[in-house]
């Protein structure tokens, strides 16, 4: 855990002067390997992702933080991560999410605004024998799971 919490305050200190770009995790696997996931606003480029490796490495290598082998990885969070952070789902709004919730129901529908406790959605809803009609569902973030974007290829 103090890798990470070094590893963390590494990133920051890079992008400080960046306030488009931010840290989403950091994770030491057991093989090794450490993870650092960073976005941005407006996406993040792979030169960033890179001059973040090199300044983590550098340092990390420098104080001799962690003893034995390790690959680093920098990247933004893959498609498929789910979202952690609020100004992530700020940055997906307009898009359509995935949402599990703790109680074990799923709701699906287009992002349309997020405050600091709940997220506001539009969902199709279809009734027995009716046409499906768009429905606005609040769904506090105590509730949630999970929530991943849904990508569309139309």
């Amino acid at each position: 855990m103090q890798v990470e919490k070094r590893v963390a305050a590494l990133v920051e200190e890079k992008i400080a002067d960046r306030p488009e770009l931010f840290l989403v995790e950091v994770k030491m696997l057991p093989n090794n390997k450490l993870i650092i996931h960073v976005d941005g606003d407006e996406g993040i480029s792979i030169q960033d992702c890179v001059a973040i490796s090199r300044h983590v490495g550098f340092h990390l290598e420098e104080e001799n933080t962690i003893e034995q082998a390790y690959n680093l990885e920098v990247s933004s969070p893959g498609v498929g991560e789910p979202l952690k952070l609020i100004r992530q789902y700020n940055k997906n709004v307009g898009r359509t999410v995935s949402i599990k919730l703790k109680e074990g129901l799923k709701k699906e529908g287009k992002l349309l605004a997020v405050t600091e406790d709940n997220l506001l959605i539009e969902e199709s809803v279809k009734e027995k024998g009716k046409k499906a009609v768009a429905k606005q569902t609040d769904v506090p973030f105590n509730d949630i799971l999970e929530t991943s974007v849904l990508i569309s290829f139309k």
